[in-house]
């Protein structure tokens, strides 16, 4: 591990003019990588689940399976990239979204209409353990509220962890915090400089859009047998 991480902690810093011109290109490939890995992932993750909304059962079922999956997958390299970009605060909650998504997964495996209790009760306590955690370390911080930068990080924090609680419950209202961390997410990005990363959370705003749309709609299952 020591020479990967060496040169993870020597890329972390984009305009350190120690770095050799070979190194620095090796960096920014890497950061490329990253961006690709990372937003690639998480854009496949809101393609899947916006699709699996107002579908049949075995369909929703599959769809959701394959959702939680690549969001997992996703998850390292935005941790990486947080952290590239002194982050801290969303590198941990990033990392503290997993439970969430481990829940989401078995409840699409298990597609079972009744959730398990204790499973939700644990998932719930961290999650809004670490929604609490990151506001108030942030606020801690910086002393309050006294930057645009930070607002976005609360905004990704809030959106991601409860969005992605919700789902995982099946609850449609976390449609909403998604919206509020794609925008907050693809804001922050833009700010870094990160344009392949904000233009991702673009389109995957895009989706969000549709998914949230989708679920609002009464199944047709159900409009036929109210009309009956």
């Amino acid at each position: 591990m020591g020479k990967p991480f060496s040169r993870f902690t020597d890329c972390r810093f984009e305009h350190n003019s120690s770095l050799e011109p070979a190194a620095f290109a090796e960096c920014r490939n890497m950061d490329v990588v990253l961006q690709v890995w990372g937003g690639g992932f998480y854009l496949l993750n809101k393609i899947f689940f916006a699709f699996a909304e107002n579908r049949s059962e075995q369909v929703t079922r599959q769809l959701r399976i394959a959702g939680w999956s690549v969001y997992l997958l996703g998850v390292p390299a935005w941790v990486i990239i947080l952290i590239g970009k002194h982050d801290w605060i969303a590198a941990s909650i990033e990392a503290g979204g997993m439970p969430a998504m481990l829940f989401g997964l078995f409840n699409a495996y298990q597609g079972a209409a009744v959730l398990n209790k204790y499973f939700d009760r644990i998932v719930a306590l961290i999650t809004y353990a670490f929604v609490g955690l990151g506001i108030g370390y942030s606020l801690y911080d910086y002393g309050g509220l006294t930057s645009f930068s930070q607002l976005l990080e609360v905004g990704l924090v809030v959106g991601f962890l409860l969005g992605s609680y919700l789902l995982a419950k099946k609850n449609s209202a976390g449609w909403f915090f998604f919206l509020l961390m794609n925008i907050s997410t693809g804001s922050l990005m833009l700010l870094q400089n990160k344009r392949l990363l904000a233009a991702q959370q673009m389109i995957s705003l895009c989706f969000v859009l549709y998914g949230l749309s989708q679920a609002r709609k009464v199944p047709k299952a159900t409009v036929s047998a109210l009309s009956q």
